[in-house]
């Protein structure tokens, strides 16, 4: 166990509590033979403070996955609030409405189910009520392609997060052929290159190993 898990670990140990419903949808991943993607205890309270601040009360989710940081998100907003959250993945969308549902925050919860483009163009169309915060951790090719239509869900003020940019360090590899570290380059270069953002981007080390995320502000 390197520094940055030690670190990662005293620092959940001290600052993270987490109660049956947010361990119950932590590992429900393993329970269902799936991948370790969701976000860390420090993270998702790290959200859970972000959407605090913010006063959010309209949350958008990219990649509900077993809806770990969902709960971290809807706890943040009002009862009246609603954290609106996009799943690729059938059998993801039912684990994570079961651990929702388990939370007690079925009523501050929907979620979509199918591929992210498709229904942030509907949307957009239905002419959705702009979101005062939005979390995008999905597929990394099409990190660009949400942005823009995230954009179109957003006013001035809205918070947009971009998760796992890092890439253990190849964010900045202009040579990978990853499609995965391309298309978090596409992000950020279109963020700097947007008129409507302010943004910066952090490196993280910890249980998650070499990673790091984006945050802008729409103007």
């Amino acid at each position: 166990m390197n520094n940055w898990t030690n670190t990662d670990t005293y620092i959940m140990q001290n600052l993270i509590e987490e109660d049956t419903a947010l361990i119950k949808a932590r590992e429900s991943s393993k329970e269902n033979n799936l991948p370790d993607m969701e976000v860390s205890s420090a993270q998702g309270k790290f959200l859970y403070l972000l959407a605090k601040i913010k006063n959010a009360k309209r949350i958008l989710e990219l990649g509900t996955f077993c809806g770990y940081s969902t709960i971290w998100l809807a706890r943040a907003i009002p009862d009246d609030g609603i954290v609106l959250s996009l799943e690729y993945e059938k059998i993801h969308a039912d684990i994570a409405q079961n651990n929702i549902a388990y939370a007690g925050l079925s009523s501050k919860v929907k979620i979509l189910q199918g591929d992210a483009t498709d229904l942030l163009q509907k949307l957009i169309e239905d002419k959705e009520e702009p979101f005062d915060m939005i979390f995008i951790d999905a597929d990394k090719p099409n990190y660009s392609n949400y942005l823009e239509l995230s954009l179109k869900l957003s006013k001035s003020g809205t918070v947009i997060y971009g998760d796992n940019i890092v890439r253990d360090g190849e964010l900045s590899n202009m040579s990978s052929t990853d499609e995965k570290v391309q298309g978090v380059q596409r992000f950020v270069q279109d963020l700097g290159a947007s008129e409507l953002l302010e943004s910066s981007a952090l490196q993280t080390v910890g249980i998650k190993g070499y990673d790091g995320f984006t945050l802008s502000v729409v103007r």
